[in-house]
């Protein structure tokens, strides 16, 4: 093997609760890892910001603690990020000019909710539905009255000399020291402002929510020049060569680069995404239509599926309710009930995606008893991302005409064995779990080492995975009931959220 398949790549995962960074081998090991947490902000009730600056200096703290680890110097970068985020920042000195607004942010609700009309029209130009989930209307909301616009004046906008992006457009501009403004075509399908047909920023959707065409990105193909990141950062200069959504990145990192390939990712919120190939399918509601990548990180069409709380439902039980004191609890608490006795949790914290796309929804627990307790509740919130799962990939193949043989999976709950074998169970086709889950960040890695050669191809770079499989057990007892059971639950959480003047 030749000194250059034997490089090393710093991937970068600037995820929703952190930063993750690794030094990926030519051979698909680990060799460091680095991680920094984010600080989450909640202004108000339903709004979520970061620190812009805050995550940068978790790249630089987490980049460096990976490269020691290592002990090698990488020979290029690949950045995957949270997608949707927006901020808005001066192009000179890369100064953020507020927080970021987290995708998971919902204050822009009512406007979307006003938009009803033109639905259909966004709907087909992006893929996706009006939602406050995307990046337009957050940054429409930025730009808005005693916001960014008044502060600096229409001119500096028109000149671009205060502009915007996704995180993946920050990170680039800071690590170059300013001198790349750039996205990909993956996060750029995520901002309700590009027009997937002919992917390109769409005038009409930038006049429609007063954003200047002159302040977004260039942008560039997921696997290719992104700049260099300067020597301050992580002591001498390295390329960028990969940049990619989160989820398009694990999609990437899975190996789904043909036509009815798939994954789901379990994170802070749970992503279904299946490769439809070169041609767009035609545009329709509950599942959303995104660029991802093919083999050679080229532009491909893919369905989207976003459940907006997976892992974070976790989270909630431990850090709001204090019902247990880690993550790995909920498996054996899972384990220790023989049903879920009929209790089902709609983790709607922050609304519904897919398919339901109600912002208005919120969180509800139903089928609670006296002899309810913390396992029924960590066994419900485990169970919830299963069944969202599923919704998704029957609407899924419904839309596409296709269906799944097994499904692909990663993110941090993926490492929980009860989960993935009640997957596979509700599914009824066998789940595919790699030997590190980290598929967003080696997605990244894979984008970056292909452009830079350390793989000469995209097989090479996969092939060195080696899957736990999880077979569904058809006689599992009760399938048909709990499944029935959690639709019940999620029709009480719609109702609510539309029973609006029922409440009068």
């Amino acid at each position: 093997m030749s000194d250059v398949l034997l490089g090393h790549v710093l991937a970068v995962d600037a995820g929703t609760t952190g930063v993750t960074c690794l030094v990926v081998r030519a051979d698909g090991e680990v060799v460091g890892r680095g991680y920094r947490e984010i600080a989450q902000h909640f202004p108000e009730p339903g709004w979520v910001e970061h620190d812009a600056d805050g995550i940068v200096d978790a790249v630089r703290e987490a980049g460096r603690e990976a490269i020691a680890a290592a002990g090698v110097e990488p020979v290029c970068i690949g950045i995957t990020n949270q997608r949707e985020t927006v901020v808005v920042w001066e192009r000179r000195t890369g100064r953020p000019l507020r927080r970021a607004i987290v995708w998971q942010d919902r204050r822009t609700a009512d406007r979307c909710r006003a938009l009803a009309g033109e639905a259909e029209w966004i709907r087909t130009r992006t893929g996706l539905e009006t939602d406050p989930y995307f990046s337009a209307t957050k940054l429409e909301w930025l730009l808005g009255p005693g916001g960014v616009r008044a502060e600096v004046g229409e001119a500096a906008l028109l000149a671009g000399d205060v502009v915007a992006g996704t995180i993946d457009s920050y990170i680039v501009a800071r690590l170059t020291d300013g001198a790349v403004h750039a996205t990909d075509p993956t996060n750029a399908s995520r901002t309700m402002l590009f027009d997937i047909d002919r992917r390109e920023w769409s005038d009409q959707l930038c006049a429609m929510f007063g954003v200047p065409m002159a302040m977004l990105p260039e942008v560039r193909a997921s696997s290719g020049d992104f700049g260099t990141a300067s020597a301050d950062w992580f002591g001498r200069p390295i390329p960028i060569r990969g940049v990619a959504g989160d989820q398009q990145s694990a999609l990437f990192g899975q190996g789904a680069w043909a036509p009815g390939q798939g994954k789901n990712t379990y994170g802070t919120g749970a992503f279904v995404l299946m490769n439809v190939g070169a041609t767009r399918p035609p545009a329709a509601p509950g599942v959303l239509t995104t660029i991802a990548c093919d083999e050679r990180g080229q532009p491909v069409y893919a369905l989207e599926g976003a459940i907006f709380i997976a892992g974070a439902a976790v989270q909630w039980l431990r850090d709001a309710l204090g019902i247990i004191a880690d993550a790995d609890e909920t498996e054996a608490l899972a384990r220790s009930l023989t049903s879920n006795d009929g209790v089902y949790f709609v983790p709607a914290l922050t609304g519904l995606g897919a398919p339901a796309w109600e912002p208005a929804a919120r969180g509800t627990i139903v089928g609670l008893t006296r002899g309810s307790g913390r396992a029924h509740l960590a066994r419900a919130a485990i169970e919830a991302m299963a069944y969202a799962t599923r919704d998704v990939l029957v609407l899924m193949s419904e839309r596409a005409g296709v269906r799944f043989d097994r499904l692909r999976v990663d993110g941090g709950a993926a490492a929980n064995d009860w989960l993935m074998q009640f997957q596979a169970d509700v599914l009824g086709v066998p789940v595919e779990r790699p030997a590190i889950v980290e598929t967003t960040a080696l997605g990244a890695a894979g984008l970056a080492g292909i452009a830079a050669g350390v793989w000469p191809t995209a097989s090479a770079f996969l092939s060195t995975r080696r899957p736990t499989v999880f077979a569904p057990d058809a006689a599992r007892p009760g399938l048909d009931e709990a499944r029935q059971g959690w639709q019940r639950a999620m029709r009480a959480a719609v109702a609510w959220a539309r029973d609006v003047e029922g409440a009068r």
